[in-house]
């Protein structure tokens, strides 16, 4: 079993490298590094006839292949040194497509990639390589805020997002918590909309409807410890606020803190495919999340 970050230094390479290494050393397995780079086409293009055209694009991909290997190679020595790494090139015309054929590979467990350059600083952002994976992964996916900096410390605790009596999800995550050595968490989100009138009956019904939820999610959690499914030792926490951030906001993150997402079945073969609820909680993590396939 290994973790596999996807890797490129310029596109925030950086925060993958960061969240695999702690990843890596919290599994207590080997850290394998990838750099996809694009496939020829089998065909030349009228502006792609002469074999010079196809020598200068072999040279240009192994210049970047190399350049990706000595960046990480020099980064990891920085924040985890001594650790064991593999590093890995891919050609493929679909990034998501090579990174899971080099997962079943070599026998991954995780995938670690990084958010989108255009998100803020600290903020899980999903790019279109993470949002393909998000839905057709059949491993689990860690994404790491941008600028994601925790590769010299230790996770400490596992928070699982859980909606409503949610208990495999739960489960899956106390089996993970354990298996890296940490506390684990639950997390339940009570949301109110922004708008004055989200339930027809004005502002006192909104205020009904918000409270409500906010009792059923407290009820949820303690069904959860009725039934065995939540250890005793283990804390519970509900966020509540007006919109998604609100309420994330609202919770206590701690520094080595990692989110527990589950995800929704999709077809025969259990991938990761991600509800509405799920997506907007990853939109607001202001820590690294992990994605569990259904």
């Amino acid at each position: 079993m290994t973790v596999l970050v996807a890797y490129l230094p310029e596109k925030g390479g950086r925060a993958t490298l960061n969240l695999g290494a702690q990843l890596a050393r919290a599994l207590g397995v080997p850290l394998a590094v990838a750099t996809v780079l694009p496939r020829p086409w089998d065909t030349p293009s009228p502006a792609m006839v002469d074999a010079k055209a196809d020598a200068q694009f072999v040279e240009w991909s192994g210049s970047l292949a190399a350049q990706a290997e000595r960046s990480a190679r020099t980064y990891l020595d920085q924040i985890a040194p001594g650790a064991t790494v593999q590093f890995h090139v891919r050609a493929g015309r679909s990034v998501s497509a090579s990174l899971i054929d080099l997962a079943a590979d070599i026998g991954a467990a995780v995938l670690v990639l990084g958010s989108s350059p255009d998100g803020h600083l600290g903020q899980v952002t999903v790019g279109s390589t993470a949002g393909r994976l998000l839905h057709s992964s059949p491993l689990s996916v860690a994404l790491a805020p941008r600028g994601y900096r925790g590769g010299s410390v230790a996770l400490q605790r596992v928070t699982c997002a859980a909606a409503g009596e949610d208990e495999l999800v739960v489960a899956r995550a106390q089996q993970f918590a354990e298996r890296v050595g940490t506390g684990l968490r639950v997390l339940t989100l009570a949301v109110r909309s922004r708008t004055g009138w989200s339930s027809g009956f004005g502002v006192d019904g909104d205020d009904e409807v918000f409270d409500a939820w906010l009792e059923q999610a407290h009820r949820s959690v303690e069904a959860l410890r009725r039934k065995g499914a939540l250890p005793p030792d283990v804390t519970a926490v509900v966020g509540a606020g007006r919109g998604w951030r609100e309420a994330v906001d609202a919770v206590d993150w701690e520094p080595g803190e990692l989110l527990v997402v589950g995800s929704r079945p999709k077809g025969p073969v259990a991938r990761v495919f991600l509800g509405s609820r799920a997506t907007k909680i990853l939109r607001h993590s202001p820590v690294p999340v992990l994605v569990l396939p259904g």
